[in-house]
């Protein structure tokens, strides 16, 4: 069975950090760029930032560059999302999401792509 699962969301005061993972089952994703998605309350999906499948290259948006760090280790089949420095405006459910590659500016890639299931990530004091 073809599965993402996120895990490491949580609830963190501003200025905190979380650590995203994403695990797949069933392919490799070491063929796949990963992004990372995210929808708040009342708002739309919107991409945050993306790793890509051959050199491990790395776009993000600008309201989390410098922020946020995508990684990935293709041994462990899992994908990793560093959050720093985390502001109310963060609050969101985060979802990892396999696509055949990367847009440059950190936004949703084209196609259908493989979803997992999202992990709420709450920031407050």
């Amino acid at each position: 069975q073809v599965q993402l699962v996120e895990s490491g969301g949580g609830l963190v005061q501003p200025g905190g950090s979380l650590r995203l993972s994403c695990a797949a089952s069933g392919f490799s994703l070491r063929y796949y760029a990963i992004a990372w998605v995210r929808q708040a309350p009342g708002k739309e999906r919107e991409g945050v930032s993306c790793i890509s499948e051959h050199n491990g290259n790395t776009y993000y948006r600008e309201f989390v560059k410098g922020r946020f760090t995508a990684s990935r280790d293709d041994a462990k089949n899992t994908a990793y999302l560093q959050m720093n420095n985390l502001k109310p405006e963060d609050t969101a459910v985060y979802y990892c999401a396999a696509f055949l590659s990367c847009r440059s500016d950190g936004t949703l890639p084209s196609g259908l792509g493989t979803w997992g299931q999202g992990v709420q990530v709450t920031v407050s004091s």
